[in-house]
C-alpha cells in the first residue's frame, strides 16, 4: 500500500533521527539503509523541499534531520515523498456516484483514513524508542551489538 519511495524516506529520516547531532552524507545514509544512493538523493530533496531534513553542501556537508524527532510524524514523511491519496470521488467517474461512494470505495478510503491517523500521531522519536525483537540491520538505527555470527541476522559488511 505504501511506494517503495515512502519506505525509503521512512528509513533515511529514521537513520537520520537516530544521529541528530550529526551531518550524514547521501552515500553514508544509503549504505547504513539499503537504499540506492542516486534514488536516495532525489527521496532527500523531497525531504529537504519539505523542511524535514536540512543539507548542506561543502567539506562536512551532507544531510541531517531538520527538526526534532519527537516532533516529526510519520505523515509529513509520507506525505512529502508520496502523498496518501484519499478517495472522495467514485474513482470509476461514475456520475451516478459523485460523491458517494460505493461500499467498496468507501471502505479503502476508511483504510486510508486510518492509516492517516495512526501516522499522524506516530513520530520518529516513537519508532526509536519502541523495543522489538526484531534485530534490524547492523548499524542502524543505532549499532546493535550483533548476535553471534552463527546466528547473526545481520547483513555482512562490503
Amino acid at each position: 500500500m505504501l511506494s517503495q519511495t515512502v519506505e525509503y524516506a521512512l528509513r533515511a529520516a529514521t537513520y537520520l533521527a537516530s544521529k541528530p547531532s550529526e551531518t550524514q552524507t547521501a552515500e553514508q545514509i544509503a549504505k547504513a539503509t539499503h537504499v540506492p544512493v542516486a534514488y536516495l538523493v532525489k527521496v532527500l530533496q523531497n525531504l529537504v523541499r519539505a523542511t524535514i531534513v536540512t543539507s548542506r553542501r561543502g567539506i562536512g556537508g551532507g544531510f541531517s534531520l531538520a527538526r526534532s524527532p519527537d516532533t516529526v510524524s510519520i505523515l509529513e514523511i509520507v506525505q512529502a515523498v508520496d502523498p496518501i491519496q484519499r478517495i472522495d470521488t467514485c474513482p470509476l467517474g461514475l456520475a451516478a456516484h459523485g460523491r458517494r461512494l460505493c461500499p467498496l470505495h468507501r471502505r479503502i478510503d476508511n483504510a486510508l483514513e486510518s492509516m492517516e491517523r495512526a501516522f499522524a500521531v506516530s513520530t520518529l522519536a516513537e519508532i526509536l524508542a519502541e523495543p522489538s525483537e526484531s534485530v534490524p540491520l547492523c548499524n542502524f538505527p543505532t549499532p546493535p551489538a550483533c548476535p553471534p555470527p552463527e546466528v547473526s541476522l545481520c547483513l555482512p559488511k562490503r
